[in-house]
């Protein structure tokens, strides 16, 4: 069977279903947690992850031998919060729920540019969320959780649609310059909103 097959057959029988009840049990677990404004999970579509699975390296062979099992964000999970300090808090609870593979906060290369800045986690499944009934075959063994500020979520979302989609034309040089510079708009209004909440919270 070819890759796409075998992603169809998974994408169809089992994601779904534990997507549901991951996202179910995230917003359990954090029900009590304030300035959360949404959780939200999704399994990769196709296309996507085929897009992912077929991606070369800067020599041309394949990044990924067996893309099955070595893409971890075929279920993907989001959490958005009001305020950057929300983003550690929150962090800090997931991960007392579930065992860790990586954690890692994702900036720019240097200091000074601007891009995608947010908080990511490859989590392993806590054995309660998958069906005994499900074939073990089709069930992935991680997920990967993006926690991020909503000015964070709202430009990472336009920023793929213009930058990422297949298809389309490329940015030109400028045009990659306006999407640092609304990152940069981003990055300083997470930081105005935060020190305001930090200052009419204070003891």
């Amino acid at each position: 069977m070819t890759i796409e097959g075998q992603y169809r057959t998974r994408y169809d029988k089992v994601l779904f279903p534990i997507a549901n009840k991951l996202e179910e049990f995230l917003k359990d677990i954090l029900s009590d947690q304030p300035r959360i404004d949404r959780i939200s999970t999704r399994p990769k579509s196709i296309a996507r992850f085929m897009g992912k699975a077929t991606t070369l390296t800067s020599a041309g062979i394949p990044k990924y031998e067996d893309p099955i099992h070595q893409i971890q964000d075929q279920i993907g999970a989001r959490i958005i919060t009001f305020y950057k300090d929300d983003v550690e808090r929150i962090s800090d609870e997931v991960q007392r729920y579930f065992h860790a593979i990586e954690s890692k906060n994702m900036l720019p290369e240097n200091d000074w540019e601007f891009g995608y800045f947010g908080n990511h986690h490859v989590l392993l499944f806590p054995v309660d969320l998958i069906d005994p009934g499900f074939d073990q075959g089709l069930v992935p063994f991680c997920f990967e959780l993006q926690i991020k500020t909503l000015f964070q979520h709202a430009w990472s979302e336009a920023n793929h649609d213009l930058g990422y989609k297949p298809g389309q034309q490329p940015l030109e040089s400028d045009e990659l310059r306006q999407l640092a510079f609304t990152s940069a708009q981003a990055w300083g209004a997470d930081r105005v909103f935060n020190e305001l909440f930090q200052k009419r919270h204070a003891n």
